[in-house]
């Protein structure tokens, strides 16, 4: 299988990325003595794809559970090389479940199912990074943010 993508340079230095899936995408990068953003950067469009892949799979495999949850949501942090090319070569991947009744047992096991066996994503970072999983449960509490 395989995935192809176009993207067309917008003027400056913003590009438009589409998407197999037909949807669309602005990456952009901080020019110098400007604030003025469009979209998101590659590198951190890797990280949110980390997020993404493995999101998927845990609410999935949540799902097949038939587990609740309130509300869930991932944080991705990735440190960059000081050298070019830059690249991630650590990245920590928080995972933070909300609900008055998590049943950590299941949500560990669909944590642990995304990271060792489905996530992709997580899969190609692990070619060039080391990454580190956590997990935290906030009990009778909705996500503000």
């Amino acid at each position: 299988m395989a995935d192809k993508i176009v993207t067309h340079w917008q003027g400056g230095l913003t590009f438009e990325s589409d998407n197999p899936s037909g949807k669309k995408v602005i990456m952009d990068t901080s020019k110098e003595g400007t604030d003025e953003r469009f979209g998101l950067s590659p590198k951190a469009m890797m990280l949110s794809s980390l997020a993404g892949c493995s999101a998927l799979d845990v609410i999935s495999i949540l799902n097949k559970m038939n587990e609740e949850i309130d509300d869930f949501k991932i944080e991705v942090s990735g440190e960059l090389t000081e050298e070019h090319p830059k690249y991630y070569h650590t990245v920590v991947v928080d995972y933070h479940f909300y609900g008055a009744d998590i049943n950590k047992k299941k949500c560990q096991r669909a944590v642990d199912l995304s990271v060792e066996k489905y996530c992709g994503v997580m899969e190609m970072f692990r070619q060039f990074a080391t990454v580190t999983t956590n997990i935290f449960y906030h009990i009778a509490t909705k996500r503000n943010t």
